[in-house]
């Protein structure tokens, strides 16, 4: 295998984990229904350490709209609480002793507005990862030109690297407009 084709694969390895973290990203936007994976980024102070919620908590959904965290340890309600404030998550967490109860505000359009806006920052973060990969990809095919590779099979793997480039691109286009429509359905 020549370094222009290790290049185009590595080329496509990367684009797809573009367009893996953008997925992950844009679940973590909600779009007005309670969803565990909102309280993703929460960070809670255990022992001196900051660990993601998920290693000391249980999270699950009652409804749509509301969200139960059930700490592992029953001492762990207070520190959780203020992590999930501290958050800026826009969630104002209760807790009944047992639990931690986060009721999901409905979404006004300014709001919804502004997730649609979020979104579309991830999916341009996503493609100019695309677009350093495919920059990437046409230096190593020159690298190989110079080095001895035929024109017209330089100009193939070209085409190929376009071709990967606009598949990807799409891919990041039909997640962005799937989150869009998702945030804005009322």
């Amino acid at each position: 295998m020549s370094e222009a084709n290790i290049a185009i694969q590595q080329c496509e390895d990367h684009m797809n984990k573009a367009v893996e973290h953008l997925d992950h990203e844009l679940t973590k936007i909600r779009a007005g229904a309670a969803n565990p994976g909102m309280l993703d980024t929460v960070k809670v102070d255990y022992y001196g350490s900051m660990v993601p919620l998920s290693q000391v908590a249980a999270v699950n959904t009652g409804d749509a709209r509301t969200l139960f965290v059930k700490p592992w340890e029953k001492k762990m309600i207070d520190p959780i609480e203020k992590a999930i404030i501290g958050a800026n998550l826009g969630f104002n967490p209760s807790n009944n002793g047992e639990s931690i109860i986060i009721h999901v505000p409905m979404l006004t359009e300014e709001r919804r507005k502004d997730l649609v806006k979020g979104a579309g920052k991830e999916a341009e973060h996503a493609k100019v990862g695309i677009r350093s990969s495919r920059q990437k990809a046409m230096e190593a095919i020159k690298a190989a030109k110079k080095d001895g590779l035929p024109e017209d099979a330089a100009k193939a793997l070209e085409a190929d690297v376009e071709k990967l480039t606009a598949t990807y691109n799409k891919k990041v286009d039909a997640l962005f407009e799937a989150k869009e429509r998702d945030i804005m359905k009322v």
